[in-house]
């Protein structure tokens, strides 16, 4: 049994990819070091990840249909993590044909090759912005999340529904997993826990939509990756279901957390939220944990300690 995990060398990525290798599976990793953040952090990634002699790496980009048919058929790929995209709601507002581009062009080609090779498995990451501005909450997969607020997760809504014509199509199963606020070490410098860490360090200004009075439901690094593992393991047919931890706290009360352990002030400035982004991310993950026994275990306040000594140690302090 060989996985292929698309954008394994990213944040989510290398976690799954390197978790599968633990266990002793074969992986393949395709990814196209791109510079949406500092593309070392990406090699880093990676390589960690070939020092085991069951992961292969592939450099290349997954628009490249032709090099997405050949990996499947070459590697005889069983399950496919697909964890590749171009990332970033804000981002996303000024770019949306680069993000339409990739998260949906490059899912149809993945989605494509693994017809045609008999994919066992389909697990496609997508993203609580989905839910856009719902007034259900907690977020729970039966809302009709068609109101996305940016074209990143409108791109990710459409590839759900692209995958579910593969699904009524082919039969393929496709479990799409919709992530919710991941952190945790090696994270991506442009989220919000590596920006305040480094707030810490260097004293620059960070800005805090409403004055910080706005809530997330940060999901900790290993709690995401044991439920993409358990996607993985459980073909479910076609479904959709939430990965968050269920426990949504202020923006205000997260900078506190990480000034607390880093001994430390983090200058922050009070901005207004931009339309791009809704005021609460809150997840109901009954279903996740009624079908993929999904245990989220990691409290903010753990996985933030764990996060802070990760990146004390990655900068030497």
């Amino acid at each position: 049994m060989t996985t292929l995990v698309t954008g394994g060398a990213g944040f989510i990525g290398s976690h799954v990819a390197a978790a599968l290798l633990a266990r002793g599976e074969s992986v393949v990793v395709i990814d196209n070091f791109n510079d949406y953040y500092d593309p070392a952090i990406k090699r880093h990634n990676a390589a960690r990840l070939t020092h085991y002699e069951s992961c292969t790496l592939v450099e290349g980009d997954i628009r490249d249909a032709q090099l997405v048919k050949r990996v499947l058929a070459d590697q005889r790929i069983t399950r496919v993590a697909h964890l590749a995209a171009l990332a970033g709601v804000r981002a996303s507002v000024d770019q949306p044909r680069l993000y339409l581009d990739v998260n949906l062009t490059g899912t149809l080609n993945l989605l494509e090759s693994a017809k045609q090779s008999g994919v066992e498995q389909f697990v496609l990451a997508s993203t609580s912005s989905v839910y856009g501005r719902t007034p259900i909450l907690p977020f729970v997969e039966t809302d009709t999340a068609d109101r996305p607020l940016a074209a990143y997760p409108a791109s990710k809504r459409a590839a759900e529904l692209l995958a579910h014509t593969y699904h009524n199509l082919a039969e393929m199963p496709v479990t799409a997993l919709r992530f919710f606020n991941v952190y945790g070490p090696a994270g991506r410098p442009d989220m919000m826990p590596w920006r305040l860490l480094e707030a810490t360090q260097t004293g620059a200004a960070i800005k805090l939509f409403n004055g910080g009075d706005i809530h997330r439901d940060w999901t900790y690094i290993a709690d995401t990756v044991d439920g993409v593992l358990a996607a993985l393991d459980k073909p479910l047919g076609y479904e959709i279901i939430n990965l968050g931890c269920g426990a949504p706290i202020s923006l205000t009360d997260f900078v506190e957390i990480i000034k607390d352990y880093a001994g430390k002030a983090i200058n922050t400035v009070s901005v207004p939220t931009p339309p791009s982004d809704p005021p609460i991310t809150y997840c109901n993950n009954d279903k996740a944990r009624k079908l993929l026994g999904f245990a989220p275990s990691v409290s903010i306040r753990d996985g933030l300690r764990r996060t802070w000594e990760w990146y004390r140690d990655y900068r030497g302090l």
